[in-house]
């Protein structure tokens, strides 16, 4: 299931995290890479654990806390610190899959990756390539969003990202691991949230039939949930 997540940033929190960021020293993306990425990956990254990544990224995560349309595609349990790349210059990152368990720097911090989420940090008319590749059920899905969008996608999907020849595209990433492990009760609890939902603004919040659905809805969460 991918989900494009409008908004989470505005522009004013945009800017923000770009005069956090641009200003910061930048390294090769692969003095953070395991071997395989190695391979692919040609970009460059926010040093993990910097000020610069831990001030910028606070601010995405408290965005997230904001964002209702996260929240329900993600059910997030624990989400890694952001962190920050940029590509130029004909810099790209082959296809590759996501590691299963991702481990903070210097930390007994870990989570398992059930979904990754790239949020743009740079508006599509500002560099030339640089899609977001996605292969997943429905086939391959290409992806260049806003300034301040999310994509939110399994990390068990092949992905890469397109040369960039024009310009410079900034993001952050990170990944989720939700309280729901299963992909498609985890697909199944959203569809009936947003059905929950449309469902209220026709009929009205206190409609009995709504109520019933929401206590379908938590009853299925408990039953599939991990806390």
């Amino acid at each position: 299931m991918m989900i494009q997540v409008p908004g989470v940033l505005d522009q004013d929190g945009v800017a923000r995290i770009r005069s956090i960021i641009d200003a910061a020293d930048w390294i090769d993306g692969n003095q953070t890479s395991g071997y395989q990425a190695a391979l692919a990956k040609r970009n460059e990254q926010l040093p993990e654990g910097c000020a610069a990544m831990r001030e910028a990224g606070a601010i995405i995560l408290d965005a997230l806390s904001r964002a209702p349309l996260f929240i329900a595609a993600a059910l997030p349990l624990k989400i890694f610190p952001p962190l920050f790349n940029r590509y130029a210059g004909g810099q790209t990152f082959g296809t590759h899959v996501d590691s299963a368990i991702r481990v903070q720097r210097g930390s007994e911090f870990r989570i398992r990756t059930d979904l990754s989420a790239t949020l743009f940090l740079e508006p599509p008319e500002g560099y030339d390539g640089g899609e977001l590749v996605v292969e997943d059920q429905f086939g391959v899905q290409k992806v260049k969003l806003p300034a301040g969008d999310l994509l939110l996608y399994p990390a068990s999907s092949l992905h890469h990202v397109t040369p960039v020849t024009e310009g410079c595209r900034t993001a952050s990433f990170f990944w989720i691991q939700s309280m729901v492990r299963d992909t498609e009760a985890r697909r199944t609890l959203f569809e009936l949230d947003m059905s929950i939902q449309t469902l209220a603004q026709d009929v009205g919040q206190e409609n009995r039939s709504i109520i019933q659905l929401t206590g379908v809805y938590h009853n299925l969460l408990r039953r599939w949930a991990d806390s």
